[in-house]
């Protein structure tokens, strides 16, 4: 399976106990981000200073966090789109980042860089061959401009990589697409269960989050149990990120959210396996696929 994140974390925030389930099991996972997260707010204060107001060494340090957090996971095949450093953090929508000559988001404007992020994927895509890829709908989850990117690219190379007429290397199909999803369901849970609870959710109702899709979209879902200690390890070690405060975790916006070891996706293209669980959701991302 290959996997398309947008910044070290995002891999470990969405799809981490997924990761770690499937390398257990022996299938081979990639990784490929497609930033080094250069415009990341640094929760370490001794840290502060490498952040892209100042010294602009963000990036070299998040490199060394995912490469701890993939130990967590036992991932050992993780790539940067084009090499590190090839397409720099774009920041949120609409700020001075966007318009960074290296920042990710040019590719919505500009055909060349565009063209350069998916013929490098493609080049990763015909190595690999994998059966699964994932990554996130095309609002990027929650409408970072890098997420959104990210959505765009891997689609697209997915669709390059099958065509034979497309640059060099065997062509090869992905079997089975999927975005990364958290139902809504689940938030309110959530909510509920800790109404009571010292936890800022940042918002008074599960609408009102940048994230969560209505349950009905949700097609499959990963039992990670297992492998929750693990991808609170992963996250964790993205350090100058995200604080980890027993079972939740919390970006630079300090809106809390649980570490959970079940995780949830949308399959967009290929067919749902057989199995299914009493929601009806599909268990395995591999179903209905042969060797």
């Amino acid at each position: 399976m290959l996997l398309v994140h947008a910044h070290p974390d995002d891999e470990s925030i969405g799809s981490g106990a997924t990761m770690a389930y499937y390398a257990d099991a022996g299938a081979g996972v990639t990784l490929l981000t497609c930033t080094l997260g250069e415009e990341g707010e640094v929760l370490v204060p001794e840290l502060a200073q490498l952040a892209a107001s100042q010294a602009d060494q963000l990036g070299g340090l998040r490199i060394c966090e995912l490469s701890e957090a993939m130990r967590e996971l036992g991932v050992v095949d993780h790539r940067y789109l084009g090499g590190p450093g090839r397409f720099r953090d774009s920041g949120m929508m609409d700020t001075p980042a966007n318009k960074h000559p290296r920042a990710f988001w040019r590719a919505a404007s500009e055909p060349e860089v565009f063209d350069a992020a998916v013929a490098a994927a493609v080049e990763v895509i015909r190595e690999v061959r994998p059966q699964v890829m994932v990554t996130y709908d095309d609002n990027g989850g929650y409408g970072h401009p890098d997420h959104i990117m990210a959505h765009r690219v891997a689609t697209a190379a997915a669709d390059a990589a099958a065509d034979p007429s497309y640059g060099d290397g065997e062509p090869w199909q992905v079997a089975k697409f999927y975005w990364t999803a958290t139902p809504k369901s689940l938030l309110r849970k959530g909510f509920e269960a800790l109404k009571d609870a010292p936890v800022n959710f940042g918002v008074a109702d599960v609408d009102d989050l940048p994230f969560g899709v209505d349950d009905e979209l949700v097609t499959t879902e990963i039992d990670g149990t297992g492998y929750g200690e693990a991808k609170m390890k992963a996250l964790a070690a993205h350090r100058t990120q995200i604080a980890v405060d027993g079972v939740f975790f919390a970006l630079s916006n300090m809106l809390g959210r649980e570490i959970l070891a079940t995780e949830h996706y949308r399959l967009v293209r290929g067919e749902l396996g057989a199995d299914r669980n009493a929601d009806g959701h599909e268990t395995d991302l591999f179903a209905g696929l042969v060797e």
